[in-house]
Protein backbone atom coordinates (compact mmCIF):
# COMPACT_ATOMS: atom_id res chain seq x y z
CA UNK A 1 0.00 0.00 0.00
CA UNK A 2 3.12 2.05 0.80
CA UNK A 3 4.40 1.96 -2.31
CA UNK A 4 1.30 2.69 -4.61
CA UNK A 5 0.80 5.87 -2.50
CA UNK A 6 4.77 6.17 -2.85
CA UNK A 7 3.59 6.17 -6.96
CA UNK A 8 1.05 7.68 -6.79
CA UNK A 9 2.30 10.68 -5.37
CA UNK A 10 5.58 10.65 -7.35
CA UNK A 11 2.97 10.84 -10.88
CA UNK A 12 1.37 13.01 -9.20
CA UNK A 13 4.53 15.81 -8.63
CA UNK A 14 5.58 15.13 -12.18
CA UNK A 15 2.18 16.15 -13.93
CA UNK A 16 2.49 18.89 -12.19
CA UNK A 17 5.81 19.36 -12.68
CA UNK A 18 5.14 19.21 -16.68
CA UNK A 19 1.77 20.95 -16.77
CA UNK A 20 3.46 23.93 -14.80
CA UNK A 21 6.62 24.22 -17.28
CA UNK A 22 6.75 27.31 -19.29
CA UNK A 23 8.46 27.27 -22.11
CA UNK A 24 10.55 30.46 -22.84
CA UNK A 25 11.05 29.99 -26.57
CA UNK A 26 8.06 32.29 -27.45
CA UNK A 27 7.97 36.18 -26.28
CA UNK A 28 5.11 37.00 -24.03
CA UNK A 29 2.66 39.44 -25.82
CA UNK A 30 1.96 42.75 -24.08
CA UNK A 31 -1.18 43.44 -23.12
CA UNK A 32 -3.37 45.86 -25.11
CA UNK A 33 -3.73 49.39 -24.21
CA UNK A 34 -7.56 49.81 -23.61
CA UNK A 35 -7.58 53.42 -23.66
CA UNK A 36 -9.35 54.02 -27.04
CA UNK A 37 -12.31 51.71 -25.70
CA UNK A 38 -15.74 53.73 -26.53
CA UNK A 39 -17.86 55.19 -28.74
CA UNK A 40 -16.04 57.33 -31.78
CA UNK A 41 -17.60 59.72 -34.11
CA UNK A 42 -16.12 60.97 -37.58
CA UNK A 43 -15.42 64.58 -36.87
CA UNK A 44 -13.27 65.66 -39.77
CA UNK A 45 -13.02 63.95 -43.22
CA UNK A 46 -9.53 66.06 -44.66
CA UNK A 47 -8.91 66.95 -48.14
CA UNK A 48 -6.86 69.04 -50.53
CA UNK A 49 -7.33 71.50 -51.95
CA UNK A 50 -10.21 73.08 -50.45
CA UNK A 51 -13.87 72.53 -51.71
CA UNK A 52 -16.97 74.79 -51.56
CA UNK A 53 -19.84 71.98 -52.14
CA UNK A 54 -22.69 73.23 -50.22
CA UNK A 55 -21.61 76.66 -52.50
CA UNK A 56 -21.46 79.20 -49.52
CA UNK A 57 -18.86 81.14 -50.72
CA UNK A 58 -16.50 79.23 -48.35
CA UNK A 59 -14.60 76.03 -49.17
CA UNK A 60 -13.35 73.82 -46.42
CA UNK A 61 -10.34 71.10 -46.25
CA UNK A 62 -13.27 69.19 -44.08
CA UNK A 63 -15.59 67.51 -45.80
CA UNK A 64 -18.15 67.72 -43.05
CA UNK A 65 -18.39 71.29 -43.40
CA UNK A 66 -19.48 70.76 -46.59
CA UNK A 67 -21.38 67.47 -46.22
CA UNK A 68 -24.86 67.48 -44.00
CA UNK A 69 -25.14 63.50 -44.98
CA UNK A 70 -21.62 62.63 -44.02
CA UNK A 71 -21.36 60.61 -40.53
CA UNK A 72 -19.51 57.95 -39.18
CA UNK A 73 -19.12 56.05 -35.94
CA UNK A 74 -16.60 53.72 -35.05
CA UNK A 75 -17.52 51.53 -31.23
CA UNK A 76 -14.26 49.95 -29.75
CA UNK A 77 -15.42 47.62 -27.12
CA UNK A 78 -12.96 46.18 -23.92
CA UNK A 79 -14.02 42.68 -25.49
CA UNK A 80 -11.22 43.47 -28.31
CA UNK A 81 -14.21 43.86 -30.83
CA UNK A 82 -14.93 47.04 -32.74
CA UNK A 83 -18.20 47.75 -34.96
CA UNK A 84 -17.85 50.23 -37.84
CA UNK A 85 -20.03 51.90 -39.83
CA UNK A 86 -19.59 55.13 -41.69
CA UNK A 87 -21.26 56.60 -44.88
CA UNK A 88 -19.17 56.44 -48.75
CA UNK A 89 -18.04 59.15 -50.43
CA UNK A 90 -17.91 59.23 -54.17
CA UNK A 91 -15.52 62.12 -55.87
CA UNK A 92 -15.58 62.91 -59.64
CA UNK A 93 -13.26 65.39 -61.72
CA UNK A 94 -15.30 68.29 -63.06
CA UNK A 95 -12.17 70.49 -63.67
CA UNK A 96 -9.24 71.73 -62.08
CA UNK A 97 -8.99 71.46 -58.41
CA UNK A 98 -12.76 71.29 -58.77
CA UNK A 99 -14.78 68.11 -57.42
CA UNK A 100 -18.08 66.85 -56.80
CA UNK A 101 -18.35 64.70 -54.14
CA UNK A 102 -21.44 63.24 -53.12
CA UNK A 103 -22.23 60.89 -50.31
CA UNK A 104 -23.57 57.39 -51.28
CA UNK A 105 -24.62 53.92 -49.74
CA UNK A 106 -22.83 53.25 -46.55
CA UNK A 107 -20.41 50.66 -44.90
CA UNK A 108 -20.48 48.51 -42.08
CA UNK A 109 -17.52 46.31 -40.35
CA UNK A 110 -16.67 44.29 -37.95
CA UNK A 111 -13.39 42.74 -36.23
CA UNK A 112 -11.26 42.36 -33.65
CA UNK A 113 -8.69 44.86 -32.53
CA UNK A 114 -5.28 45.44 -30.56
CA UNK A 115 -3.85 48.92 -29.39
CA UNK A 116 -0.10 49.43 -28.08
CA UNK A 117 0.96 53.01 -26.84
CA UNK A 118 0.49 55.10 -30.13
CA UNK A 119 -1.62 53.00 -32.72
CA UNK A 120 -4.70 50.47 -32.99
CA UNK A 121 -4.73 47.93 -35.16
CA UNK A 122 -7.95 46.30 -37.24
CA UNK A 123 -8.53 42.94 -38.11
CA UNK A 124 -11.47 40.75 -39.54
CA UNK A 125 -13.15 43.43 -42.20
CA UNK A 126 -10.56 45.04 -44.10
CA UNK A 127 -12.14 48.55 -44.13
CA UNK A 128 -9.51 49.68 -41.03
CA UNK A 129 -6.52 48.56 -40.47
CA UNK A 130 -4.71 51.05 -38.36
CA UNK A 131 -5.47 54.22 -36.64
CA UNK A 132 -3.21 56.75 -34.60
CA UNK A 133 -4.02 57.35 -30.94
CA UNK A 134 -3.83 60.85 -29.91
CA UNK A 135 -4.70 62.66 -26.73
CA UNK A 136 -4.78 59.41 -24.54
CA UNK A 137 -6.86 58.11 -26.48
CA UNK A 138 -9.84 60.61 -27.15
CA UNK A 139 -8.92 60.80 -31.00
CA UNK A 140 -8.15 58.48 -33.76
CA UNK A 141 -6.49 59.59 -36.73
CA UNK A 142 -5.98 57.77 -40.46
CA UNK A 143 -3.99 59.38 -42.15
CA UNK A 144 -3.98 58.94 -45.87
CA UNK A 145 -1.88 62.06 -47.38
CA UNK A 146 -3.48 61.72 -50.96
CA UNK A 147 -5.30 65.01 -52.69
CA UNK A 148 -8.29 64.64 -54.05
CA UNK A 149 -9.87 62.45 -55.52
CA UNK A 150 -7.90 61.08 -52.74
CA UNK A 151 -8.29 62.11 -49.31
CA UNK A 152 -6.04 63.19 -46.63
CA UNK A 153 -6.96 61.97 -43.65
CA UNK A 154 -10.04 60.85 -41.45
CA UNK A 155 -10.30 61.56 -37.65
CA UNK A 156 -12.72 59.90 -34.88
CA UNK A 157 -13.54 61.46 -31.52
CA UNK A 158 -14.80 59.81 -28.31
CA UNK A 159 -18.16 60.69 -27.84
CA UNK A 160 -18.91 62.07 -24.35
CA UNK A 161 -21.55 60.35 -22.43
CA UNK A 162 -23.31 62.46 -19.78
Amino acid sequence: MTAIRKSFGILALMVLVVACDVSSDEPALPPPNFDPIGLFDLVEVNVSPAQDLNEDGTASTNLLDELDCLTGTLLIDGDLVWTFEQVNLAVTPITGDDFEIDCTDSTTATGTWFANETTITFSGDPVLTTLQIENDGARLVAQVGQDLPGFQSFVYERRIVN
